[in-house]
């Protein structure tokens, strides 16, 4: 039997894992995205281990096994698909889903998954534009191209947004900048400073300035040509 706490680790290692690109993930970084003391960490990791959920060495980390990652993927489909059905059938706003669905997403059944994913039209991506997993535990492609990383001139697609603070979607939101949203990088301001960006393509169409910080939370991905319209 996993339990709820086994479950957060298997998906915290699974987000620390695909943060640092597939390396181990340390105890010290994983009691440190749980809150949790580092002893209490590799109590846990141990127990993980002994079931083959994880591989898990003292020195170099723990990685998740193929077991482990099909756990931790069920959880983030469940936590997904609960954001996403919060959002779009309970009218929740987006900043409210995430910690709603973490309380949520360990009680969720094969029959309750299932019907939140048809009455939501299978839905791929989350209000954040984070990809749903499928039901047989592949993780699609998520946006990646930081908006910060976009020239003077060029322009594309929010992909997602990190959903880690609730602040600063609202903020987004007050600015209509949602995943889906086309956005032109106008210029880049000297010394760290904020971008200048245009929503859409017509000239006239607002624009904002969005600092540094704000940009590195905010994926873009690139424009079907055919419907690269603002």
């Amino acid at each position: 039997m996993i339990s709820k706490a086994m479950e957060d680790y298997l998906k915290t290692i699974y987000k620390l894992e695909r943060e640092g690109r597939g390396e181990p993930v340390g105890t010290g970084a994983l009691a440190e995205a749980l809150a949790v003391s580092a002893p209490s960490a590799t109590g846990m990791l141990k127990k993980l281990a002994e079931l083959h959920l994880v591989e898990h060495n003292p020195r170099r980390g723990v990685t998740l096994t193929p077991a482990g990652e099909k756990v931790a993927l069920e959880v983030v489909r469940h936590h997904r698909l609960l954001e996403s059905y919060l959002k779009e059938a309970l009218g929740y706003d987006w900043d409210a889903v995430h910690e709603e669905a973490d309380r949520l997403e360990h009680l969720v059944s094969d029959e309750l998954e299932a019907r939140m994913d048809a009455a939501l039209g299978y839905p791929t991506v989350d209000p954040h534009g984070d990809p749903i997993p499928t039901r047989e535990g592949v993780m699609p492609a998520a946006a990646s191209r930081p908006l910060a990383t976009l020239a003077g001139g060029e322009s594309g697609l929010i992909g997602r947004v990190s959903d880690a603070d609730p602040a600063k979607l609202r903020y987004l939101a007050g600015l209509g900048l949602f995943p889906g949203v086309a956005l032109t990088v106008l210029e880049t301001l000297p010394f760290n400073g904020p971008l200048r960006v245009r929503v859409g393509h017509d000239p006239g169409a607002p624009e904002h300035l969005l600092g540094r910080e704000l940009a590195a939370d905010i994926f873009m991905r690139a424009e079907d040509p055919a419907g690269a319209s603002g």
